[in-house]
C-alpha cells in the first residue's frame, strides 16, 4: 500500500487552540474519512500528522499555524491557491492567523472539500510516479 502523508500544524497553548484550527481540524477528519474510501481501492492510504507548535514558534510566524501539508507539498501548491491572513481569537490572542483562498473565497477554516482535492491530484500524482514512463506510454 502506497502511503499519502498529511501533515496538519497548529497552535497550541496551555492545551488550547483557536476556532479556526478546532474547525479544521474536524474538516481534516471528515476529509480522512473521505479519502480512506476514496483512495483504498487504488492502493493508497492516507495518514495525518497532527503536529503542535508551542507560542514561541508561532509569534516568530503566525503563518505557520493551521498549515497543511500534503506529500510534502503545501495544500495551497495543490490548489493553485493564495495564502493570506486575517485576525484572529483565544488562543491566537490578536495575531493575524493564515487563511486559504481558492478563486473569489477565502477560508479561516479549511474545509474537506479542500483538503479532499488537494489529497486527490496529490495521490495521482504518486501514482503516476510509480507507474513510471512506461505507464504514460502508448506503445
Amino acid at each position: 500500500m502506497t502511503i499519502l502523508n498529511i501533515r496538519w500544524q497548529r497552535l497550541v497553548k496551555e492545551g488550547q487552540t483557536c476556532d479556526r484550527c478546532g474547525g479544521t481540524h474536524r474538516e481534516l477528519q471528515k476529509a480522512l474519512a473521505t479519502l480512506e474510501q476514496q483512495l483504498r481501492p487504488l492502493g493508497v492510504e492516507p495518514r495525518v500528522d497532527l503536529r503542535e507548535i508551542d507560542e514561541a514558534a508561532f509569534k516568530a510566524d503566525p503563518a505557520s499555524s493551521n498549515r497543511i501539508w500534503i506529500a510534502g507539498v503545501p495544500l495551497e501548491k495543490w490548489l493553485d491557491a493564495g495564502v493570506g491572513s486575517s485576525q484572529c481569537c483565544a488562543a491566537c490572542g490578536d495575531a493575524d492567523c493564515r487563511t486559504v483562498t481558492v478563486g473569489d473565497a477565502t477560508f479561516e477554516t479549511i474545509p474537506a472539500e479542500l483538503i479532499v482535492r488537494a489529497a486527490l491530484r496529490a495521490a495521482a500524482r504518486i501514482r503516476d510516479r510509480a507507474a513510471g514512463p512506461a505507464a504514460s506510454c502508448c506503445g
